[in-house]
């Protein structure tokens, strides 16, 4: 399990409204702190690593708990 310093949860909520709201969230933050976004929204298993490679974030993790996903992405 990653060490996080905040959560977002976007449980309900259908692309591409988890990743504006982790695009907002994530630039509110330091660098180097880590944020778990949890979704169920399968398209954020695309959705949240392109979101990464795009902004030089790092996704640390992803974990997979039935039907909801929880994603770790460091801030660059």
């Amino acid at each position: 399990m990653v060490a996080k310093d905040d959560t977002l949860d976007c449980l309900g909520l259908l692309c591409p409204a988890p990743i504006v709201k982790l695009s907002k969230k994530i630039r509110a933050m330091d660098a180097g702190n880590v944020l778990e976004l949890i979704a169920d929204d399968e398209g954020a298993l695309e959705d949240v690593p392109a979101w990464c490679r795009k902004t030089g974030n790092e996704l640390l993790e992803t974990v997979t708990e039935g039907d909801t996903y929880k994603f770790y992405v460091k801030k660059a």
